[in-house]
């Protein structure tokens, strides 16, 4: 699923992030969306993956998000990045189209009382490389109410 993301432009995350092709969307109708926007969040850790087509990470520079756990047990990924989306640049991804480039590093915990539309809404609707990017977003959803290693 990928949410509010529009054709073109490189939001898929298992690729490189760059101007590829995106799979299909995995949840079509607009009823699909507003359950998993309104889906409790049980587990939420912060992922990491090289930038682009890199094999390493070097120092801070990595494409970073949260990997949230539903009730259900699906797994799906909140990230944020240029032109990712179109209402917003803080996107919703299965975690099943995670590359194995993406991994978790940094926190996690378990959370109560916060849903998948609440890590959107932290992740932030604007990108602005160094200012509000992905590593802002990640940091704003990581605070959000839990309890673990932060």
């Amino acid at each position: 699923m990928w949410s509010g993301m529009k054709s073109g432009g490189g939001g898929w995350s298992g690729g490189g992030g760059g101007g590829g092709a995106r799979p299909p969307h995995d949840i079509t109708s607009q009823q699909g969306l507003r359950q998993l926007y309104n889906s409790p969040v049980v587990r939420a850790e912060e992922v990491r993956r090289p930038l682009g087509n890199s094999a390493k990470m070097w120092g801070p520079a990595y494409h970073t998000g949260a990997r949230v756990t539903l009730q259900d047990n699906s797994k799906w990924l909140v990230h944020k990045g240029p032109d990712y989306g179109v209402s917003s640049q803080t996107v919703v991804t299965d975690a099943k189209h995670m590359g194995d480039r993406w991994v978790q590093k940094g926190g996690s915990k378990d959370i109560q009382g916060a849903n998948v539309s609440d890590y959107v809404k932290a992740g932030g609707k604007n990108y602005v490389f160094g200012l509000d990017d992905c590593q802002s977003g990640r940091n704003r959803m990581m605070k959000l109410p839990g309890k673990g290693k932060k």
